[in-house]
């Protein structure tokens, strides 16, 4: 991929913006068995403390994608008023602003203000970074340069993994009631990146252009979405962006919990004392994680062979029909703790990697002076509706008793989704192959 210096410097700003917005975003799920019965006083690994564990994880999963919604939106629209470089800036700072404050929450209710908060950030910074990248790049690396992109996600998450182990597991294995602090205090890291972006990127030249002949956007107007011109596009963009995120989020919100699930499992049936059953919980956390984000990872980079060489329609279609498949597998046969903990990694190669062919296929269905307003909208307005997969899962496991059996005999519906999708998209997703981004 031939780019110039300020494009991998654009491209290098959006990427890191996009990891750390996911490591600020995953770092809950982490955390959230030592967070939660902390701030509601309950002992740690009781049943109350389980059932409660997962209930909240719901809860708290389905405000972040609320508030990511309406942070895509807002963002979006400011990217298309004041700027991408602008637009990158501040999701950043507001997003690593509201993680460490998550550090110093007393009790759930702060907790969910401050992830509320953070949700904003998070949700404006992928339309903005994925405008930025779309209008940068040259036409013949979008593609690369979308899944390329995305990569970023995946290891934004192992981070987090890496992170949690070291604090919750290694350094204050022995303090779980405040470990978790120091974690969302690493959240404070991406500010110094909201710097760099305010020094190094340049702005976008399509939105310069756009800006100079008055043509930006002036007002949050969504309706221009459906107007019969983009009325197509805008289902497209949503059918994709719904499957994906609810897919996504009602099995990886559950991911590292259920590496700690197993774990304890394993830990019981093995006669473990309580330091080496806890040590060993935040270790298989981070294995269930890291097989899902390296199936991702992988399944981000076949994005390119198979939209270049297919279209994006089949490569949308075949990776709904894997995810669907792998979900079946992974979460519906009677599989040993460790086996399903591997099988993990088959599920991200669908379910995560998927997200790469939004990164460039989103931008290329709608004209500049909407581009950031429409990708924020149809990526993130999905998130509302996807809300309900972490907290009907949360919500039907707790009452299961919070185990990981209860967790996997929930997860195996959500296969439902990919598949339906799937079907839709011969008809509903629009090709973009070959077609130059439109101005």
């Amino acid at each position: 991929m031939k780019l110039s210096r300020h494009q991998w410097i654009v491209f290098a700003a959006a990427w890191l913006g996009w990891g750390f917005d996911v490591f600020d975003a995953m770092l809950f799920n982490f955390v959230a068995s030592n967070c939660i019965p902390t701030l509601l006083g309950l002992t740690l690994g009781s049943t109350a403390a389980r059932e409660a564990t997962v209930y909240w994880t719901g809860i708290l999963s389905a405000v972040l994608l609320v508030g990511w919604a309406a942070g895509g939106v807002i963002f979006g629209w400011v990217a298309d008023r004041y700027g991408r470089r602008v637009g990158l800036m501040l999701t950043i700072l507001v997003y690593a602003l509201g993680t460490t404050l998550c550090a110093f929450a007393t009790s759930i209710e702060q907790l969910a203000l401050f992830r509320a908060l953070t949700s904003l950030g998070i949700g404006g910074e992928w339309a903005v970074g994925a405008a930025l990248v779309a209008e940068s790049v040259p036409e013949q690396h979008r593609v690369e340069a979308g899944a390329l992109l995305q990569t970023a996600s995946p290891l934004g998450i192992m981070l987090a993994s890496l992170v949690n182990y070291q604090i919750a597991g290694v350094w204050l294995a022995d303090d779980p009631a405040n470990s978790w602090r120091y974690v969302f205090l690493c959240g404070l890291a991406p500010v110094f990146l909201a710097l760099a972006v305010r020094i190094f990127v340049k702005e976008s030249d399509r939105w310069r252009a756009q800006a100079a002949s008055g043509q930006t956007a002036a007002a949050l107007q969504l309706s221009r979405l459906f107007d019969p011109d983009l009325r197509g596009a805008t289902r497209a963009a949503l059918l994709v962006s719904l499957t994906a995120l609810l897919t996504w989020w009602a099995v990886n919100a559950f991911v590292p919990l259920l590496g700690s699930l197993l774990a304890s499992d394993a830990a019981t049936a093995a006669g473990l004392p309580t330091d080496e059953a806890r040590q060993m919980s935040e270790a298989w956390k981070a294995r269930a994680s890291n097989a899902f984000n390296v199936g991702g990872l992988i399944g981000a980079l076949l994005a390119i062979p198979l939209a270049k060489r297919l279209g994006r329609r089949p490569a949308f279609i075949g990776y709904f029909l894997w995810s669907a498949a792998s979900i079946l597998l992974a979460f519906g046969l009677p599989l040993d703790p460790e086996l399903r903990l591997a099988m993990l990694f088959v599920v991200g190669l669908g379910v995560y990697g998927v997200f790469s062919a939004l990164v460039f296929y989103l931008p290329e269905l709608f004209p500049t002076r909407l581009r950031g307003l429409a990708s924020g909208f149809c990526y993130n307005i999905g998130r509302i509706l996807a809300a309900f997969g972490p907290f009907v899962v949360g919500a039907l496991t707790a009452r299961a008793g919070g185990s990981s059996a209860a967790i996997t005999d929930t997860l195996v519906w959500v296969a439902l989704f990919p598949f339906v999708a799937a079907l839709l998209a011969r008809k509903w997703v629009i090709e973009t192959r070959g077609r130059a981004l439109p101005d």
